[in-house]
């Protein structure tokens, strides 16, 4: 038995690198997974379900084989793309989650989320978050022509990596009691995420008793991901073919 878990893989055109490893991951690694979890920013940016960029639709056509193979895909929105939805979803082969779901982990009840509402001392980002989530908003922004779309998420990106070049590492990470009191509500004693970029497995306690917190890793300088078997987990790297 087997699960893996991946996030922020920012895919894009762009970096092809990063696209190459994951379709051999696709191929090589998840096919022995009974399940698959992508836990958001899976694709750099989202501009609709409706875009027809024979790169996403490739995307999409890769995890329905993999998904016809008989290996379950799920998948958490992250704060590039939330506006993946079903009908995507439904190319894909893949069951659209909410932002923090609990799943029976080999008998272990685990919280499982993207990660970007963690971190709440990020005012700036979480006032946005609030906003995009809104129907109003989404439903202006997919009305727009494509082209126009296009266009906002290019801005977007740009404006998101000049903002964070400016806040401290603080901010950018997740809020120690935020993680103590969604896993008290919660009722788990193990969380895993994405969004900070900071792979790693954090112990803390909740309620007096043990707990993890598991970080994924991004790709951008490799393939990452996390294997989870009822023996225990381990958290692993791939590195791109042309490094």
């Amino acid at each position: 038995m087997l699960t893996y878990f991946i996030a922020d893989l920012h895919l894009t055109q762009e970096r092809s690198d990063i696209t190459d490893c994951f379709l051999s991951f696709l191929r090589n690694d998840a096919p022995k997974a009974q399940t698959l979890y992508i836990l958001g920013d899976f694709f750099e940016y989202w501009i609709g379900d409706d875009d027809d960029n024979p790169f996403v639709l490739n995307i999409a056509a890769a995890l329905k084989e993999l998904s016809d193979s008989g290996t379950e895909i799920f998948f958490i929105q992250g704060n590039r793309d939330f506006l993946i939805g079903k009908k995507y979803a439904k190319k894909a082969g893949m069951t659209l989650l909410p932002d923090s779901q609990i799943i029976d982990l080999y008998g272990q009840k685990t919280l499982i989320m993207h990660g970007d509402t963690l971190c709440t001392r990020d005012l700036e980002y979480q006032k946005f978050r609030k906003k995009s989530r809104t129907w109003w908003w989404q439903g202006f922004i997919k009305v727009l022509p494509l082209s126009t779309r296009r266009k906002i998420a290019s801005n977007y990106r740009q404006r998101s990596e000049a903002s964070a070049s400016t806040k401290s590492a603080d901010i950018m990470d997740v809020t120690p009691d935020e993680v103590v009191k969604v896993l008290a509500e919660a009722g788990s004693l193990l969380l895993i995420h994405g969004h900070t970029h900071r792979p790693a497995v954090h112990d803390l306690m909740v309620k007096g008793k043990a707990a993890k917190r598991i970080v994924l890793g991004d790709w951008y300088e490799q393939g990452a991901w996390l294997k989870f078997t009822p023996d225990g987990f381990e958290l692993l790297n791939h590195q791109f073919t042309n490094s």
